[in-house]
């Protein structure tokens, strides 16, 4: 795979994790986190940015998951799309589904932070303060409640950035503040680095020019149809 034929478009706290392992070469577009709140105004945006990506590349990666179905129906003429087969970036953050599967078993009303998603500010807990100010204290305090009434843990996913110490603390003081239980987990950059560098496996989604991502293909390595691309050969 030529870096520089090859490019990425990623959210905001996706792109994060990638840009310490990028490759030079490797052009990136970024969308706002924000976006993820409107399915449909995601599609479009990706959409557009797919179409942006001319034919001087040959690969398209897509740091998303299935994102409340906001990849489906993307397509693009003359690239082939590579996404993860996740449904949300926390498997990308964890490294893997079953990594995500594991953690899900374990405590399935967990609520999931990373340096990223902090540092975008867009969270419920984010939200509480635009509550106070807007209800006062005791409505907020009572919307919060009804918001996380199915949650009981609150886990920061250390991704390995040296520099975790103030977000591992506003994670803990976070999760005492609306009494969940705090737990760290480490994360991995397996999927962003098989992402950047293949091989694809069964792991991605790889969309050949001119097709169309569908819900399905995000259900077929479940029947081991896909096989390996490696870019590099």
């Amino acid at each position: 795979m030529d870096p520089i034929r090859t490019t990425i478009i990623a959210c905001a706290t996706v792109i994060e994790e990638v840009m310490p392992y990028l490759p030079a070469g490797m052009v990136t577009q970024v969308l706002d986190f924000g976006l993820h709140l409107s399915p449909g105004k995601l599609k479009n945006k990706l959409q557009e940015a797919v179409d942006s990506c001319g034919p001087e590349f040959e690969n398209i990666l897509l740091g998303y998951g299935l994102c409340s179905m906001a990849v489906v129906g993307l397509k693009s003429s003359h690239s082939t799309l590579v996404i993860p087969r996740v449904d949300d970036c926390i498997a990308i953050f964890l490294g893997s589904r079953q990594a995500y599967s594991e953690q899900s078993r374990k405590e399935p009303g967990t609520y999931y932070l990373t340096k990223g998603w902090i540092e975008v500010a867009d969270t419920p807990f984010d939200e509480y303060e635009r509550l106070v100010e807007r209800y006062g204290v005791e409505r907020a305090d009572w919307i919060m409640h009804a918001m996380l009434k199915n949650y009981t843990r609150l886990v920061y996913i250390d991704t390995g950035h040296t520099d975790k110490s103030p977000y591992v603390t506003y994670a803990r003081k976070t999760a005492d503040k609306f009494h969940l239980r705090f737990e760290e987990v480490p994360g991995s950059n397996a999927l962003v680095l098989k992402m950047l560098t293949g091989p694809w496996d069964n792991d991605f989604l790889v969309v050949e020019p001119g097709r169309t991502i569908t819900y399905l293909d995000f259900r077929a390595s479940e029947t081991g149809v896909n096989k390996e691309i490696d870019p590099k050969a």
